[in-house]
């Protein structure tokens, strides 16, 4: 057998390029390594970038879902607050539509209130005076004076008619002291104490 036949084929062998050092190769290997880290570590901080920048506008999001949320219930309560007041407004309106027809049906009713209301203290009082409204004066003082005998009044009874009284409303008065009866001022007080505004 030849040298020739004995000498291996060659053909991955590049003859341009000289084979590098273990040194080379190992520099060449340790770049490869810190470009993979850089790389690495590139990704590893725009994955934190992105994560921060979507929980900054998770967080923003929240906020104003917070707020709208907010305003809605703000609303809400306004809106609640408002349909309260209108049904006091409407359940007062009946109340005294009811009552102002009562009233206005039989106005001796409020006035025989009152005079029970006064009667019920007055038993030495020398003198009292009834004021209504000039269209009730009769019926109003055959009312009052029976109240006054049922409840031991003997002093001297009057009642006089006055144009400016509301029929229902009455003014009972003695020497030093008085009872009003005014549905208007019964109306004020009860708005006042529902806190509404006057209905009258």
């Amino acid at each position: 057998m030849s040298a020739a036949a004995k000498t291996p084929f060659l053909f991955d062998t590049d003859f341009r390029r000289p084979k590098p050092s273990a040194e080379e190769a190992r520099a060449a290997q340790e770049s490869a390594l810190a470009e993979q880290a850089a790389h690495a570590r590139g990704v590893q901080e725009g994955r934190r970038q992105a994560e921060g920048e979507a929980a900054a506008r998770l967080a923003w999001a929240m906020a104003h879902i917070a707020e709208a949320a907010d305003g809605l219930l703000a609303a809400a309560d306004a809106r609640e607050a408002e349909r309260e007041t209108q049904a006091v407004e409407v359940a007062l309106l009946i109340a005294r539509k009811v009552a102002g027809d009562a009233l206005d049906a039989q106005p001796l009713a409020g006035i025989g209130e009152a005079a029970r209301s006064a009667l019920q203290h007055l038993r030495g009082v020398p003198h009292l005076v009834v004021r209504v409204h000039e269209s009730l004066v009769e019926e109003a003082e055959t009312l009052v004076k029976r109240l006054a005998r049922e409840r031991g009044f003997e002093g001297r009874l009057v009642v006089l008619g006055d144009p400016d009284t509301a029929p229902g409303d009455a003014r009972i008065e003695w020497a030093d002291g008085g009872v009003v009866r005014e549905r208007a001022r019964i109306e004020a007080a009860v708005a006042e104490a529902l806190g509404l505004p006057s209905l009258s």
